[in-house]
């Protein structure tokens, strides 16, 4: 992936990086708030020795002392110096619990011992400290070699009283929120891109360009979901979505300057992806460059042109291939194009699109119009379509922007090229396009003869040479 495929997917789901990032600061307080109050006092004591009257003598006696600093340190923690505290303060523990609450820290070239104890009081920490203190003096000293006169050779003298402490140490809010805000983004942020690394369906050309170097042949814009049914050049034919069609259907002439495309499939990977919709449109786009373009309804199992074009489809495709008709008996024209329904559903299409009557069809409507448009069944679910990849000049295949998956396209055009067929190229349907962009466009005006203004909408079946006739006209 691209860094800029990164930043996208950051950028689609900021809302939930926002969310997710809040609630983990909101998390971070409530936990701090919900933690108990802890505080700490601290009491010093300064270790020292009673012997040596010379220089030489006391600097021994100095290194002798921070030589036991450590052991000192570690006798604050054991029951020979915390049992007397406990009987002394009436504490209702143990020595070993005790010792848990109790942190010893002895800074570096002296001879103080600064003895730390949390408690959820402030008052009983700093009376615990200077207990542990006086205990550790006494217990000390005992301990410590005897001078000549038996005096304690070290001594111990506490030099810092613990008082109880302002506010707790623990927990700390601002550092528990500020904490959970950093986990809730990083969370975010890692879901984020974990899905778009996991998520396979197919959004950009990047993701296409992963796949297959087939050609994108055109990026349709979504429309509500009331208006997808009803044919572009009649509700917007001016519109943006009207445009990428008229872009599509040249990039279908001048695909190949060599060899004219004169039939072409429709097909899509999976069902509900838009491809009736998609050939119909293109159908009127194609009308505007040829002069005879027929429009054919050869999915024989879910027929959907003669419902959208709203014309009669009792008769159709399958009555030609059964012998119960001729073509120009079942061809109806519908604005500047012609349409072949596909008749009644048989319960035998394979068959059907797979006959020598079928090809024989496909040749003939081939010699008598410029261009002929086929929407055929799906590539997945069944394998009617891949015969007329074969009879036929190439398929468009149509996929449904942020719904069909990079592996189900793959095995579409895998299923195609298996058979011997050819791909002319993809389609991105129902691409989310940025306001700005889906706002574009116009609609000019027409004066009729009786000196009315009209929107050029009100005349879906005019090609744009006849608008621009009737503009000079006027």
């Amino acid at each position: 992936m691209e860094l800029s495929e990164y930043a996208g997917a950051l950028r689609r789901h900021w809302m939930l990086i926002v969310i997710i990032t809040l609630l983990g600061g909101l998390v971070g307080f409530g936990v701090s708030q919900l933690a108990p109050r802890m505080y700490k006092s601290t009491s010093s004591v300064f270790v020292s020795t009673q012997q040596g009257n010379t220089t030489t003598e006391l600097v021994q006696g100095s290194t002798f002392t921070q030589n036991l600093i450590q052991s000192y340190a570690q006798l604050t923690k054991l029951p020979s110096v915390l049992d007397p505290v406990i009987t002394k303060l009436d504490l209702a523990t143990s020595a070993q619990d005790l010792a848990t609450s109790i942190s010893v820290d002895t800074p570096l070239n002296t001879v103080l011992i600064n003895i730390t104890v949390a408690n959820g009081s402030p008052a009983e920490a700093a009376r615990i400290a200077n207990a542990v203190s006086s205990s550790l003096a006494v217990t000390a000293q005992a301990l410590s070699p005897k001078a000549a006169n038996g005096s304690p050779a070290i001594t111990m003298q506490q030099v810092a009283e613990a008082q109880p402490a302002v506010g707790p140490f623990t927990p700390n809010t601002r550092l528990s929120a500020a904490t959970g805000l950093l986990i809730g983004l990083i969370l975010a942020i890692v879901y984020a891109l974990g899905r778009q690394i996991l998520d396979t369906r197919v959004r950009t050309d990047a993701d296409l360009r992963r796949i297959s170097e087939l050609p994108l042949l055109g990026r349709i814009s979504d429309r509500g979901r009331k208006e997808r049914r009803q044919p572009l050049f009649q509700a917007a034919p001016y519109g943006t979505q009207a445009e990428s069609f008229r872009r599509l259907a040249a990039n279908l002439q001048f695909m190949n300057p060599d060899s004219t495309v004169r039939s072409v499939v429709v097909t899509s990977a999976l069902p509900h992806e838009g491809k009736s919709t998609t050939a119909i449109n293109l159908s009127l786009a194609l009308a505007e460059r040829y002069a005879r373009v027929l429009l054919v309804d050869s999915d024989l199992r879910r027929p959907q042109i003669a419902y959208y074009c709203g014309i009669e489809g009792g008769v159709g495709l399958t009555t030609v291939l059964a012998g119960s008709a001729e073509l120009a008996e079942v061809i109806e024209p519908w604005g500047n194009i012609h349409v072949l329904p596909a008749g009644i559903v048989p319960p035998n299409p394979v068959q059907l699109t797979t006959s020598e009557a079928m090809a024989a069809t496909v040749k003939t409507l081939t010699e008598d119009y410029d261009i002929v448009v086929f929407d055929s069944a799906p590539l997945l679910p069944v394998s009617d379509s891949l015969a007329l990849t074969r009879i036929t000049d190439g398929a468009l295949v149509v996929l449904k922007s942020n719904s069909t998956r990079r592996g189900q396209l793959r095995s579409a055009v895998d299923a195609v090229e298996a058979v011997n067929g050819h791909v002319l190229g993809l389609i991105l349907n129902r691409v989310k396009d940025s306001k700005r962009h889906a706002k574009y466009g116009y609609e000019p005006e027409i004066k009729s003869a009786s000196g009315a203004i009209h929107s050029a909408a009100a005349a879906p079946t005019n090609s744009v040479e006849e608008q621009v006739k009737a503009e000079s006209s006027s």
